[in-house]
């Protein structure tokens, strides 16, 4: 019987247990209270795949408007190398082709009045 706890000491073992299962349902409540509701968590999950659409969006249109710029840009250069070579050969035809056909009347005139 001496190895038996006394009854006092039954009653204080129980509400130590009390009282540390009132502490553990103060904290599972406290923790439960930061918890996000699944409807919260569902709105805000959405608004955040809309903003990340929303970036993807722009980012695709940027993109597409620099593909765009750069076509335009070579569309420009291959035009400006166009009229360069049109240039070029209307230089020739202007100034270079009238020269070569009076040297060569020159030489004909000379060769046909030394023979």
């Amino acid at each position: 019987m001496a190895d038996e706890p006394t009854l006092g000491e039954v009653v204080r073992r129980l509400e130590a247990i009390h009282a540390d299962l009132k502490e553990d349902l103060r904290e599972y409540g406290a923790r439960l209270d930061s918890k996000v509701s699944i409807e919260r968590y569902e709105l805000e999950r959405r608004a955040a795949d809309d903003v990340h659409r929303q970036v993807i969006e722009r980012v695709t249109a940027i993109e597409t408007a620099r593909e765009r710029e750069k076509d335009q840009q070579q569309q420009t250069r291959q035009r400006a190398e166009e009229r360069r070579r049109a240039d070029r050969r209307l230089a020739f035809t202007a100034l270079i082709a009238p020269v070569l056909i009076l040297l060569l009347q020159a030489y004909l005139s000379a060769k046909g009045a030394g023979s």
